[in-house]
């Protein structure tokens, strides 16, 4: 049987979307009055219909319903404890504590180094701070267990005393389970839950909420040529199955977000294709999140223009995945993708 899916476009942003909200022309996104749209895509393997809102009444009676349903789930609001969805999108600070990772390994390696890079990331306007202690760029290789604790432990007290938002960016449970104490607020793993076993059933216990990742093969494998029959079909199916075999194992919150990977498994033409249509995985009814601070799709697109940092290109493709909707950014380069945004925003309101 044929699937359908339902793609939001046409998006509407700040006082224009709020007049057309009012007015019955658009549909919120995520219960943001700010970021509205008043077309959908219906998609399948083999066509792409775009239709306004207003015509999705003369449908067939099951794709409507099932476009109905994609509708309802794309406008509601998301929710996730301690973390307010008012003001998008949210910026997520980068915080290695590895001496290896692509951008910037060994930079915060030592406490004194890794504090000072904290309360710059919550002064540039980071709401989240993300802290790993294992390298999972193209290529690195699994470290032990306990090396990746003492890495991510010693920084990790001095983190929650501020009293702020913190995401552990771990494939493992025992990592997990160690760092419990400090009253984490969400789990970051880039495996998408299939590295270890024991990652789900410490999920149900503690009912921590949690990124759902896509990544394909290994760390050190995912970039050996990668293939797809389509690329945005088969995530949105991988997350489809993986949240059904989330509920089975008994993890039945809301407390999820979807982050389609850019990069891990992924080579340039993929990512272009993921970033340009994002917003399919809004029908999934969860927060979407995206990694795309100093990617390698950068180089490959700017060529001779790419610099070490890639702030420019960090910088366009953040604001272009909000103008899609996606409330959550993972960067390094905080301050410079919030005054980008922020201008950005003031220029579109006038």
């Amino acid at each position: 049987m044929q699937k359908y899916y339902t793609r939001a476009c046409n998006f509407y942003y700040n006082q224009t979307s709020i007049e057309n909200i009012k007015k019955k022309i658009s549909l919120p996104l995520g219960g943001n009055k700010s970021c509205s749209f008043d077309t959908i895509e219906i998609i399948t393997r083999n066509n792409i219909k775009k239709i306004n809102i207003k015509k999705i009444k003369y449908l067939p009676p099951k794709i409507k319903k099932k476009v109905l349903t994609d509708i309802n789930n794309i406008s509601k609001a998301k929710k996730i404890p301690n973390l307010k969805f008012n003001n998008l999108p949210i910026l997520m600070g980068v915080l290695n504590i590895t001496p290896d990772s692509f951008s910037d390994g060994g930079k915060f390696i030592k406490k004194v180094s890794a504090i000072k890079q904290i309360n710059k990331l919550i002064y540039d306007g980071a709401k989240i701070i993300d802290i790993g202690g294992e390298s999972t760029r193209p290529g690195s290789k699994e470290i032990l267990q306990t090396e990746e604790w003492l890495r991510v432990n010693k920084i990790m007290g001095y983190l929650k005393s501020k009293k702020f938002f913190v995401s552990l960016d771990t494939r493992k449970s025992f990592v997990m389970k160690k760092a419990l104490k400090y009253k984490l607020d969400l789990i970051n793993d880039v495996s998408g839950l299939s590295h270890d076993k024991e990652t789900m059933n410490f999920l149900k216990i503690s009912q921590l909420p949690f990124v759902l990742h896509h990544m394909k093969g290994t760390t050190e494998t995912m970039q050996k040529n990668p293939s797809y029959r389509n690329i945005l079909l088969d995530i949105y199916d991988f997350f489809e199955d993986k949240l059904k075999i989330i509920r089975d194992k008994g993890i039945k919150h809301n407390h999820i977000i979807l982050d389609p990977g850019i990069g891990f498994g992924k080579n340039m033409k993929h990512n272009i294709t993921l970033i340009n249509n994002v917003s399919i995985f809004h029908s999934l009814g969860l927060p979407v999140m995206l990694g795309i601070s100093r990617k390698r799709f950068i180089k490959d697109i700017s060529g001779q223009n790419d610099s070490k940092q890639r702030i420019g290109g960090t910088v366009s493709s953040s604001i272009f995945s909000m103008l899609q909707g996606v409330q959550i950014l993972r960067v390094h380069d905080v301050n410079e993708v919030n005054q980008g945004v922020k201008v950005f925003k003031k220029l579109s309101c006038n």
